[in-house]
């Protein structure tokens, strides 16, 4: 029998709230199993590129990461941000460990090539592999493991890739070494048939109704799957399918009721 294994990402919106933060941190560190905590960047990157005169641009929602941005996300994730994590969690008797895609070589990325409509993303690392051997061994020694979202091209070359999606691949290649279950966190209390009513959650997805879903407007003639949920959904069901055991949507303060199976919207095939 696999051991169990969770990964849990954690978005933007949290790591911006202290508060929030470190309450989901407090039920992070309770869990007494082997756990991956990814996390996004927030806003503090985008605020040190301000302070720093360096001008940012997005399309569509995601980030342009040019060579100066590159130096910002960099010491934002992989430096403050993470560093700030894992104190916290070490304060909290959690001896956790934190690292980036190129510790051990264990996220291995390409540069996203140039899209159709020629927009150029810049430094932007979408995953080849992942190391999870090496991710195995450092469980053996750690039993929490706490990855920021800069990955690299094994040419020494850093990438910045989405944090939602190295959740994805980690899962996927920690599968068939752990039971184990994939859990996105962040500031709602899971997908909403109305963004306005935070108890209004649809608790079980599968590929049908998600196809019904991506159709559905809501009162307001909106569709009910909002452009920002898009990318985790497709992640979910992708993970899914790659035969990984459980994903959950939830809210990061509703963590412990989410692992219980009383909170959040699961995804099934």
């Amino acid at each position: 029998m696999k051991e169990n294994l969770y990964i849990i990402k954690i978005g933007g919106n949290i790591i911006d709230d202290e508060e929030k933060l470190a309450s989901f941190l407090e039920s992070f560190a309770s869990l007494h199993v082997k756990k991956i905590l990814i996390h996004g960047g927030g806003k503090v990157a985008t605020s040190l590129a301000k302070d720093l005169n360096i001008p940012q641009q997005q399309i569509d929602g995601r980030r342009i990461t040019d060579e100066a941005t590159l130096k910002v996300v960099t010491m934002v994730y992989a430096g403050l941000i993470n560093k700030k994590i894992v104190s916290q969690l070490q304060s909290m008797q959690c001896n956790a460990i934190g690292l980036c895609g190129a510790d051990g070589n264990i996220l291995l990325a390409h540069k996203r090539p140039v899209t159709a409509a020629g927009v150029d993303y810049g430094y932007v690392g979408d995953v080849n592999a992942v190391a999870s051997d090496a991710v195995q061994s450092l469980l053996k020694g750690f039993d929490t493991l706490v990855f920021a979202p800069i990955t690299h091209d094994g040419e020494g070359q850093l990438l910045n890739t989405n944090a939602d999606t190295i959740a994805k691949e980690i899962a996927i290649g920690m599968s068939t070494l752990y039971d184990t279950t994939l859990i996105y966190c962040f500031e709602k209390n899971g997908v909403l048939m109305d963004k306005d009513n935070n108890n209004s959650v649809i608790p079980v997805i599968n590929g049908v109704s998600y196809q019904e879903l991506l159709s559905t407007k809501n009162k307001n003639g909106e569709p009910v799957i909002a452009e920002g949920m898009l990318p985790k959904l497709s992640n979910a069901f992708a993970t899914i399918e790659a035969g990984v055991g459980s994903v959950v949507i939830g809210h990061a303060l509703q963590l412990e009721k989410i692992i219980k199976g009383e909170s959040g919207t699961k995804m099934r095939l």
